[in-house]
């Protein structure tokens, strides 16, 4: 926040600091395996599902940015800079999580999900924000790999819990299976626990007299951070509009695997669908809960060891080889009939995930202006949205169009689309500079 040198943190202090991500991850992971084998027991259609997850994406580009521009300009020796976002967010989110598997149709559930969203972008915007603003550029990458390793352990903890609480939580009340809500219930509990601790835990660097008399002359309103936002736009260093290129591909390959593992699985190892065998598809789901708690494993024990190869190789060559892993999982996936070898192809996955949640961030962080870090990082939140509205709004016509209506094939599609994102990331530009730093050439401040 300022050019001073920051305080050096101990490893704990940075892992302290990164906790309240795990919260907001085990809640994302619910809504990756969870929500839509949810609206499948609502009765949605597999068309229909794109459609229903658009609320992740419009939240995200509607709230992250604005939240950004509001915390950059946001100040108060009590609660700081970030931390209120964050405690708001948390908030939210566990009230919609409390409430999610009370759902007794199909709106209800579309329309929490929205709330959950927007509680869980809340709180997670001013979180990459938070490691620039605290830690010196030697220190950045551990903390944004610090997030990646609790996006693996929050996500890990959410997809395991499908695959276990079906066999402890037997029956259903109203709508759903009673392990929906267990799942859920843990989830509120995590999400306000987490950030509590991170917020007891960890101090913010209070802004320079110079910072304090900016924040006070520029008062927010509620014009301000559309302006902001507006504004660094059009200043946006070159090297963000290249990752964006990167992300269009990469993030509309996730959405289509998350909406259709489940289905894939089911597919593929049980020939079973919702409609024709609701009982195995459920252990599809399980199973499916399993295979994506695995990935997530893999993606917190390789987390910190991304950070040796990044500052070795450079970030993007780091991340176009976890990107090529990524997509040959997916094209293996929905070919493999024995449910045991599906944990082999969801392995380079794994790996992906532990670059896309942290390793970008090294790309772009150098080429930011200090004073403008959360709305930048709501920014490239942006970028990661738009993809998935583009997916929410085209994937439907696709599937049905050109997909055969087929989970398997679009899990397939999704790794074609994983391998283009690599082929995106080479045409990024880098030079390495003192210290071993990676940054990338592009426009800038």
């Amino acid at each position: 926040m300022n050019n001073l040198p920051k305080p050096r943190l101990s490893f704990v202090n940075i892992i302290n600091m990164n906790v309240g991500f795990f919260g907001i991850q085990y809640s994302f992971g619910l809504q990756q395996s969870a929500v839509n084998p949810i609206y499948d027991m609502l009765g949605a259609t597999p068309d229909e599902i794109p459609i229903l997850n658009l609320a992740g994406p419009v939240t995200g580009l509607l709230i992250q940015p604005i939240i950004g521009a509001l915390s950059d300009k946001t100040w108060s020796p009590k609660w700081g800079r970030r931390k209120p976002y964050f405690f708001i967010g948390a908030i939210m989110c566990s009230l919609a999580l409390l409430a999610y598997p009370f759902s007794s149709a199909l709106w209800m559930a579309a329309g929490l999900l929205w709330i959950l969203d927007a509680g869980n972008n809340t709180a997670m915007e001013p979180y990459r924000a938070f490691i620039a603003d605290t830690l010196n550029s030697d220190q950045q990458p551990t903390g944004f790999q610090a997030q990646s390793f609790f996006t693996g352990f929050g996500q890990t903890l959410a997809n395991i819990s499908l695959f276990i609480f079906p066999m402890i939580f037997i029956g259903k009340t109203g709508s759903l299976p009673n392990w929906v809500y267990a799942s859920f219930f843990i989830g509120a509990v995590f999400s306000i626990g987490s950030i509590w601790w991170s917020m007891r835990t960890t101090k913010e660097i209070p802004p320079t007299e110079d910072e304090l008399r900016k924040i006070k002359s520029e008062p927010l309103n509620l014009v301000s951070p559309f302006t902001d936002v507006f504004s660094a736009i059009v200043d946006m260093p070159k090297v963000m509009w290249q990752l964006a290129v990167v992300y269009l591909f990469q993030w509309y390959a996730l959405f289509c695997y998350w909406q259709n593992s489940s289905k894939s699985v089911a597919l593929s190892v049980w020939n079973a669908t919702p409609a024709s065998d609701p009982g195995l598809y459920e252990k599809a789901v399980s199973w499916t809960g399993l295979v994506n708690g695995w990935y997530n494993i893999v993606t917190f024990l390789s987390a910190f060891a991304l950070v040796y190869f990044a500052k070795k190789i450079g970030p993007k060559y780091v991340h176009f080889l976890c990107l090529v892993l990524a997509g040959a999982g997916f094209l293996f996936f929905p070919n493999i009939q024995n449910q045991n070898l599906l944990f082999v192809a969801i392995t380079g996955f794994g790996i992906g995930w532990a670059s896309m949640m942290g390793i970008p961030y090294l790309m772009v962080v150098s080429q930011i202006p200090k004073e403008r870090y959360g709305v930048y990082m709501g920014l490239i939140n942006m970028m990661i949205v738009v993809p998935m509205i583009l997916q929410t709004l085209t994937f439907g016509s696709v599937l049905k169009n050109f997909l055969g209506n087929d989970p398997r094939n679009a899990v397939m599609f999704a790794g074609v689309l994983l391998l283009l994102a690599a082929l995106a990331t080479l045409l990024i530009k880098t030079t390495k500079v003192s210290d071993d730093e990676v940054v990338l050439q592009g426009g800038g401040h």
